[in-house]
């Protein structure tokens, strides 16, 4: 027998990581606890989830799906209708575990949708995931029983007696109850990623015809990855449930679809954490800024637009490559053309914001007063001195944004030319 002891190195660095993201989610409701702060941070955690999902398919498997809201939203909707059988006593079960309800109801829906959708891969498994989020979409219009028609199923999270005072009414117990299946959902995740089928789904991913060769069965590792990742987004949508108290045919729609699909691209696809940084942006541009502009949907685009023009791999990519920077000491070569870079950025921003708020303000608030709110400015959106400032701000920007390019490349080149070769030098 051999009683050889092995030690097994304690990866610190993890543990500070999760430690510290656990300390994030307890610590948050203390900092942000004005107005509808609370709201803010359960919608960000249960899109967090539903990113983390989403990843798991697009950024572990390569699979672009259109249909992904389809087993959030069926999970959402069987996880309310256990809330009401909760609440007239037919189903014992306690609010905190309804979410589980909606993570077995979309692992369910994973199994059943994922074995037709899982055969093809590429372009056509998109295709057969946006013919059946439409699918299902039509499907909850001409169901009512369950899905309640147009007005969808409501509920009231206050179930039964509070236990060790916790009733679910209000907001900041569902912030916590929201923070604690994110954790653990995102802790079960990364975890995913260190399995055996893993690190195969990534290989299927990256090459599935060598994946074959050596024996693996593509189809199915594409469809055990699917209903796990089903799991979680039916996780998703039980939590959203209890957070609404109502579920529409919106939860199951193209839209809520495309709209995992733009934040989770935004934060990055190529790292774990990206959907996490994808969903705070996700609901600043679409909760948040929309009550300050209506043009949010425009510099949503626009943001995306940038995002894949010269940030493909999302905010994610960013800020790990500024971090290796700093981690060699070699930011500081890459700050002097940097900041004139962001300056120039920021300045073209300003101009083009002005030039848009002032637009939408002479084109839907024609009849009303032309003067709006702008930087802590009274802006004359009718005044021609407006908009000559407006667009002197997009010239000077530009021109800066051009004079600047070419230096800032340089050096980032240079710099990552000499942190690769000192990468390569490590290993030898």
């Amino acid at each position: 027998m051999n009683n050889t002891l092995h030690y097994k190195p304690l990866y610190l660095g993890r543990w500070l990581v999760w430690s510290s993201f656990a300390l994030v989610l307890v610590l948050a409701p203390v900092i942000f606890h004005e107005g509808a702060a609370l709201s803010l941070l359960s919608q960000m955690g249960t899109l967090m989830i539903f990113g983390l999902s989403f990843n798991m398919l697009l950024g572990q498997g390569g699979m672009l799906s259109f249909g992904h809201a389809v087993y959030s939203g069926l999970g959402a909707f069987f996880a309310i209708h256990a809330m009401n059988l909760a609440a007239d006593g037919s189903l014992p079960i306690p609010v905190t575990l309804i979410p589980l309800i909606g993570g077995i109801a979309g692992m369910g829906f994973g199994i059943l949708f994922g074995y037709v959708t899982t055969k093809k891969s590429g372009t056509t498994f998109s295709m057969i995931t946006l013919g059946m989020v439409e699918l299902v979409f039509a499907c909850s219009l001409m169901f009512p029983k369950f899905f309640g028609g147009e007005g969808g199923i409501s509920t009231n999270r206050v179930i039964g007696n509070a236990v060790i005072g916790i009733t679910y009414g209000p907001q900041i117990q569902v912030y916590y109850l929201i923070a604690f299946w994110l954790f653990i959902s995102a802790v079960a995740m990364f975890a995913f990623t260190q399995t055996p089928l893993g690190r195969m789904i990534n290989a299927v991913r990256d090459n599935p015809e060598r994946a074959e060769f050596v024996g693996y069965d593509t189809q199915w590792v594409r469809y055990l990855t699917l209903i796990l990742s089903a799991f979680f987004a039916g996780i998703s949508g039980g939590l959203s449930a209890i957070n609404f108290e109502i579920v529409t045919a919106e939860n199951v729609s193209a839209i809520r679809s495309g709209a995992v699909l733009l934040f989770t691209f935004i934060g990055g696809v190529g790292f774990f954490f990206g959907p996490l940084i994808g969903a705070v942006l996700g609901v600043f541009l679409t909760v948040m800024l929309s009550d300050f502009t209506k043009a949010w949907q425009l510099y949503l685009g626009i943001f995306f637009i940038l995002i894949v023009m010269y940030a493909p791999g999302g905010i994610a990519s960013i800020l790990m490559l500024n971090v290796r920077l700093v981690k060699f000491s070699k930011f500081g070569r890459v700050w002097p053309t940097l900041w004139k870079l962001l300056l120039s950025t920021l300045i073209a921003l300003a101009g083009l914001i002005m030039s848009i708020e002032m637009l939408y303000q002479l084109s839907l608030e024609s009849m009303q007063n032309p003067v709006i709110a702008l930087f802590g400015f009274q802006v004359n959106s009718a005044a021609p001195a407006s908009w000559g400032i407006a667009l002197l701000c997009i010239l000077v920007g530009a021109i800066g944004f051009i004079r600047f390019k070419a230096p800032f490349q340089k050096v980032s080149g240079e710099v990552n030319t000499e942190i690769e070769e000192a990468m390569r030098r490590a290993q030898v």
